[in-house]
């Protein structure tokens, strides 16, 4: 697998869910602890977390749950 991806496309929760027609919570659960997904915290006193996953890491998942 290729470490770096910056230049692969990346997908926000709503994208995903989308595509894979489940919910946007259960997409979150299904990227929040998996290596490579970008977590961007905005905020301070209540923060909002807004993920970014790379297409390699979508595809792993999907792979994943499709086997």
């Amino acid at each position: 697998m290729n470490s770096d991806t910056s230049f692969e496309r990346h997908y926000r929760l709503s994208d995903l869910a989308s595509m894979w027609r489940i919910g946007r919570e259960t997409v979150r659960k299904l990227v929040s602890d998996e290596p490579g997904v970008m977590r961007v915290r905005l905020g301070r006193k209540k923060s909002h977390v807004t993920y970014s996953v790379p297409q390699s890491v979508a595809e792993r998942i999907h792979r994943r749950l499709t086997s």
